[in-house]
């Protein structure tokens, strides 16, 4: 892939497509995670003297323009980050978007609205989504992908835009392929890696691919209630995939073969009820009562885990260890975080997969440079450890 070194952009009209697509409650950002690993690209690009135009998503107001998903409180704090007043367009590639752009000196920043409020980006029909990328492309000379977190979309701003202009990979999609690559080709060993979060269908792909290439897989979060049930065991009212049941015990026994370690909770903390404040008991992960769920991992689970991560030369962590959005039950997503925090200070290689996990991360105030790597793209880390092809990767590598 080329690189910004790759490009003249002073005084040209650059298309930066970042990844902004973060959390609001109401106009305020809960979480900026994502809009501050879009600010090195942005501002390498404006201390080279180009006009910048960026363009993102935010949700999913599927093809209309939608005032809950204006990406105007984003610009406001992107101009904050980058220490000047960032113009913005209030649509996409109509005439605001136009005047905004043919206003912009270099060094100057405009955000267009939400590249999801045009049908065309989403689409998945090959000539509307191209017809949309030419519009789009139609804006400026050059192209920077950036937008790690949707490179696994065939989307007509991360796939066809690309096509239309000279382009070149951003230092946030260069450093994520980087760590992402030595995760694949050649992990330091004992390589481990901890999954959790609600669902085993959303991993399975990512699950049958790691099982030939990793030394042990923790198990924890809402997805650990079906491997304990496909061994059989009691699991109340916990989340439960019986659908996923006859996968799981696959995977169990290809573990088993391959010699695999395949490390599950021995405790839970099991409530009453899904709340914040649920009243709850530790209960051993083989007996759960009836009547209750499994809302976090046990305290001897996350000493199990925490002594599974010791002696790790690579981890990557994908998905929380139980619902960490409520304090009773984030107990099991900080030990995991600190003991790849304390893997780190011994020298491995620590790699946060995105997500819920980065969300948990900075919810849980833990120090960001305590791992080697967070990831920006959960979704987009996880299938290219499946081992799939990447819409958005690939039309960089053209």
């Amino acid at each position: 892939m080329r690189t910004l070194d790759d490009l003249d952009v002073k005084g040209r009209r650059v298309l930066v497509r970042a990844d902004l697509n973060v959390p609001l409650d109401g106009e305020t950002i809960t979480d900026d995670g994502r809009i501050r690993a879009s600010v090195p690209t942005i501002k390498t690009l404006v201390e080279r003297g180009a006009k910048v135009v960026v363009c993102a998503h935010l949700g999913r107001p599927k093809g209309k323009a939608d005032p809950k998903y204006s990406l105007r409180p984003v610009a406001g704090r992107l101009g904050e980050l980058l220490g000047q007043e960032v113009a913005f367009a209030t649509d996409v590639v109509g005439d605001s978007a136009h005047g905004t752009v043919e206003s912009l000196q270099g060094g100057d920043v405009a955000l267009l609205e939400n590249l999801r409020y045009e049908p065309g980006e989403e689409s998945k029909d090959d000539a509307e989504r191209a017809a949309f990328a030419e519009k789009l492309a139609g804006l400026a000379e050059l192209y920077v992908g950036d937008g790690f977190g949707a490179v696994h979309r065939k989307h007509a701003s991360v796939y066809d835009v690309p096509k239309l202009l000279p382009h070149a990979a951003g230092g946030l999609v260069v450093a994520e392929v980087e760590v992402l690559k030595k995760l694949t080709e050649s992990p330091e060993r004992p390589y481990v890696v901890v999954l959790g979060g609600a669902k085993v269908s959303d991993k399975l792909g990512v699950i049958a691919n790691l099982l030939t290439k990793v030394d042990r897989l923790l198990i924890g979060g809402g997805m650990a209630y079906t491997f304990l049930k496909a061994q059989g065991y009691e699991v109340g009212k916990s989340l439960l995939q019986e659908d996923q049941l006859d996968q799981v015990r696959g995977f169990l026994n290809t573990a088993a073969e391959r010699g695999v370690e395949l490390v599950l909770p021995v405790d839970v903390l099991a409530a009453v009820t899904f709340g914040p404040d649920a009243e709850h008991d530790v209960v051993a992960a083989t007996e759960i009562p009836a009547d209750r769920e499994g809302l976090d991992i046990g305290p001897r689970t996350r000493e199990l885990f925490a002594a599974q991560l010791a002696d790790a030369g690579t981890v990557f962590w994908n998905g929380p260890m139980g619902v960490f959005e409520f304090d009773a039950f984030s107990g099991g997503t900080r030990a995991v975080a600190e003991a790849l925090i304390a893997r780190t200070g011994e020298g491995g290689f620590t790699v946060v997969g995105g997500g819920d996990s980065a969300a948990a991360v900075r919810k849980l105030e833990l120090p960001e440079d305590g791992f080697s790597h967070i990831s920006t793209g959960g979704g987009a880390s996880l299938e290219y450890l499946e081992g799939k092809a990447l819409p958005g990767l690939a039309a960089l590598e053209d």
